[in-house]
């Protein structure tokens, strides 16, 4: 999915578990750029997500949901300012967002648990 020729129109036919899933998604992708060589690519990432995170605000019917998305906004904004500066920031965000829907929420325990501990696998949306 290219996000930024994503229109609004498009993005508002799907469901907002299915938003949140893919906006989780960029979350879990950015997870694995941990190294400093990836700066550049996790930089693109957050920049994916916080896209998302707007075309979903934008098009969104529930004003609570919306208002929680740009709380959450903040502290993507604030891991884009400085990527790499602390992986455990990334993660409580990325719970944060599940937490944020009950189908996004029932991931959790797959891409979020220490390694090794689930024996099932992640998501990937692509």
């Amino acid at each position: 999915m290219q996000h930024a020729a994503l229109s609004a129109e498009r993005w508002s036919r799907m469901p907002v578990e299915m938003q949140i899933l893919s906006i989780a998604n960029e979350m879990n992708r950015a997870l694995k750029l941990s190294a400093a060589e990836d700066r550049h690519r996790l930089k693109n990432c957050y920049e994916r997500i916080l896209r998302l995170v707007d075309l979903t605000i934008e098009t969104g019917t529930r004003a609570g949901l919306g208002r929680e998305l740009l709380r959450w906004r903040d502290l993507i904004a604030a891991l884009y300012i400085e990527p790499l500066s602390d992986p455990e920031r990334h993660r409580a965000a990325f719970k944060a967002l599940l937490l944020l829907h009950p189908v996004a929420a029932s991931q959790i325990p797959f891409v979020l648990e220490a390694p090794g501990t689930s024996d099932r696998p992640g998501f990937e949306m692509s």
